[in-house]
């Protein structure tokens, strides 16, 4: 086993690396440094062993140290390390996958575009939205519309496709012709009318966004299934089904951004699948190598790949990496150790019916105002007062997050939601674990806020 110098390495990162969505002036040289990980585990450079209930970054689908993965990689990086797929050439595991990938999707999906992550795939929907209605004559038709508090990545397409308010205030220029409409956050915004009611009520801000502009300029409407880095925002039953409607009665294009609710997280390898609705484009990436390799990809509907390919001639997109060979082996692979397990079946029918169960327990903390799930995701609103479901000041859920660390269990804040999404393959043995440190994390907050003794 390496012993690692973890003073010496937050020193090198704190003087050199940049990190994601942080801010590196408060980081300073404090990072925990992550050194290896097994099943549902990660150990840091000080030998502490922590429940990783995010999977990575909502990734980490299979566990780690899967060997099996590994393999994957390494037979293939030994035989083709790297080519592309410009230029009328292929390779077996892009088109392996390709294959793979349009048996799994709806029958109405028979088309892949590789990218190399989620924010790839979002920028290539931009693209083959917009050339989509230019050849179909309506080169008018250019304005997507996303949700308020949606994440569509982080590039600058992706972010303003996205309706994070302090992405945009930091960007400058978002791309032109994105509009925004609510979000179906029943907790944060509707609770004087019924879940089914306000469902109908967010899905119908669609509508009137469409009135407002005009139907002969809207291209598409986006959005998540369960909004993840939102907060794990769980649609009324009563939403997506009025979308659905009102996308056909318009005749627009529907995007389902699949990058976190994809391959398992809800049940069904599409959250599309779950909530029974027809997309014509779903961007996906994260679980589709369980994060063992960066990749992505847009899958497209026939109605707009037929389009594409019949009339519009050379695509003039893609990337260095799109349908990387040792990305595409490793994803394969992933995809077939999913099937061989049972994963699955082991969400629908154990994981995610126990964690509801177990989660749901959590409803009677002191801090917590409403513990939500649905499939491997879920939510805990704080809130100062049980009765009011009166909020925080904006701060406790960081701190709430850095006692999760320290008790020994990964939770994310969104403000002042903390979020967990398990690795797939978690039992009902660690899922009491979660809970549990879960319970204690919460207790050492409110015993900082006075509010337990």
């Amino acid at each position: 086993m390496h012993q690692y110098n973890t003073q010496e390495l937050r020193q090198q990162d704190g003087q050199h690396h940049l990190h994601p969505f942080t801010d590196t002036k408060d980081l300073g040289s404090n990072s925990r440094i992550i050194t290896s990980a097994e099943g549902i585990y990660i150990v840091d450079s000080q030998g502490n062993r922590i429940l990783d209930a995010m999977a990575g970054l909502w990734c980490v689908n299979l566990g780690y140290g899967r060997q099996e993965l590994v393999d994957a990689a390494a037979a293939q990086m030994t035989e083709l390390p790297y080519y592309n797929n410009f230029f009328k050439t292929a390779h077996p595991p892009a088109i392996k996958l390709a294959k793979k990938l349009t048996e799994l999707a709806p029958e109405h999906i028979n088309h892949v575009f590789f990218t190399g992550s989620g924010s790839e795939s979002n920028d290539t929907v931009v693209r083959m939205v917009r050339r989509y209605w230019q050849l179909k004559g309506q080169p008018e038709k250019t304005v997507i519309i996303g949700r308020r508090n949606g994440y569509h990545g982080s590039t600058v397409a992706g972010a303003s496709l996205g309706g994070m308010a302090p992405m945009h205030e930091q960007g400058g220029p978002m791309l032109a012709d994105v509009e925004h409409i609510a979000q179906p956050y029943w907790f944060g915004e509707g609770r004087e009318m019924s879940p089914e009611e306000f469902g109908l009520l967010a899905a119908r801000s669609l509508e009137q966004k469409i009135k407002e502009l005009g139907v002969d300029r809207v291209a598409a409407f986006i959005a998540e299934p369960v909004q993840g880095a939102g907060g794990v925002i769980i649609p009324p039953e009563s939403y997506w089904p009025e979308i659905q409607r009102i996308c056909d009665h318009y005749g627009i294009l529907l995007i389902a951004d699949e990058v976190i609710c994809g391959f398992g997280r809800l049940g069904q390898w599409f959250g599309s699948q779950h909530f029974n609705i027809k997309p014509d484009l779903m961007p996906i990436a994260k679980g589709l190598s369980s994060g063992y390799l960066p990749i992505g990809g847009v899958l497209v509907g026939d109605r707009v790949a037929e389009t594409l390919i019949e009339q519009g001639g050379e695509f003039y997109h893609g990337f260095t990496y799109s349908g990387h060979p040792a990305c595409a082996a490793v994803a394969l692979r992933n995809l077939e150790l999913m099937e061989e397990d049972g994963v699955l079946e082991h969400v629908r029918e154990v994981a995610a019916p126990y964690f509801a169960e177990r989660w749901a327990s959590l409803a009677d903390h002191p801090l917590v105002g409403e513990a939500r799930s649905l499939g491997l995701l879920g939510a805990l609103e704080l809130v100062a007062d049980k009765t009011t479901l009166a909020r925080f000041e904006p701060g406790i859920g960081g701190r709430c997050r850095d006692n999760c660390f320290n008790t020994g269990i990964v939770m994310r804040s969104v403000g002042e939601t903390m979020v967990v999404s398990p690795p797939l393959v978690i039992t009902r043995p660690e899922i009491d674990e979660l809970v549990r440190l879960a319970r204690e994390s919460l207790d050492t907050t409110a015993r900082q806020l006075g509010i337990m003794d």
